[in-house]
């Protein structure tokens, strides 16, 4: 293989990241969420948990005590990724204890990273998405240069300074050395409703941040997520979105997930 070339995994059609330039934005939820909405649609789904000193995606799908099965196959170590809504997930938080801190460097967090991948035994997937750390570091620089990675997600909320950093963030992708497409941005936490009084909006964090992001970055926008204190209340407790009353939530998510596909 030439030194350039990228790899692919067997049997996975495509792989979209989804990044942003600071944490707090919830990058987590959307590509929670994203993946379930795919899979609901009758998409072979895999989800990849990548951020790997703060794994969250085990919790936000109640599997947090779940070990994957792991088996030699001759010098190689295979694990069996764990399947929850359809969906197989392999996350650094399935082999770490809950308050167990990883202090590994960054070159020996790539490597682990890149085993999840290569090592986990996926089958067929029409999707692949990957729950990318927050910001620009060895993980994400290591995955774009060796994977072919399809596509990127930048997830944003509207103010100002978690625009800066999506920028940031995007340049990654952008760079003449990598050129991952970006296929979209998200903005989210885009307004607050009051359970009170569902007809009001408050744009607490600015408004249509996103949207000019997405200009700037040439590509779609995919679409806004209302900040629901719910959302992440059932998300704490490992339920989705589609476990909770507000819809606008999920039609969000839904059509996200349309436009992605």
């Amino acid at each position: 293989m030439n030194v350039n070339e990228k790899k692919t995994l067997p049997g996975v059609k495509q792989i979209i990241v989804v990044a942003s330039g600071k944490g707090g934005v919830g990058k987590s939820t959307v590509a929670a969420n994203l993946s379930i909405a795919l899979a609901r649609n009758g998409f072979k789904i895999a989800l990849v948990d990548a951020d790997i000193y703060g794994p969250s995606i085990p919790r936000m799908f109640g599997i947090e005590d779940v070990v994957p099965e792991v088996s030699a196959v001759g010098e190689k170590e295979i694990m069996y990724p764990i399947e929850k809504y359809g969906i197989k997930i392999i996350s650094v938080g399935f082999f770490v204890k809950q308050n167990q801190g990883l202090i590994w460097r960054g070159p020996m967090a790539a490597n682990a990273i890149l085993q999840l991948f290569e090592n986990t035994q996926w089958g067929d997937i029409d999707f692949m998405i990957v729950d990318f750390p927050p910001g620009t570091g060895d993980i994400q620089l290591s995955t774009v240069k060796q994977l072919n990675v399809s596509g990127a997600i930048i997830v944003t909320t509207p103010q100002a300074i978690s625009l800066n950093d999506a920028r940031k963030g995007a340049s990654l992708f952008t760079n003449s050395g990598i050129n991952v497409p970006i296929v979209g941005v998200v903005e989210n936490m885009s307004w607050f409703t009051p359970k009170s009084h569902p007809e009001e909006k408050y744009f607490i964090f600015g408004s249509d941040g996103g949207e000019t992001l997405a200009k700037e970055l040439n590509t779609k926008f995919l679409g806004k997520i209302p900040l629901v204190a719910e959302v992440g209340e059932e998300a704490e407790k490992g339920f989705s979105v589609y476990h909770q009353a507000d819809k606008e939530v999920i039609g969000a998510i839904e059509n996200i997930a349309s436009v992605l596909v």
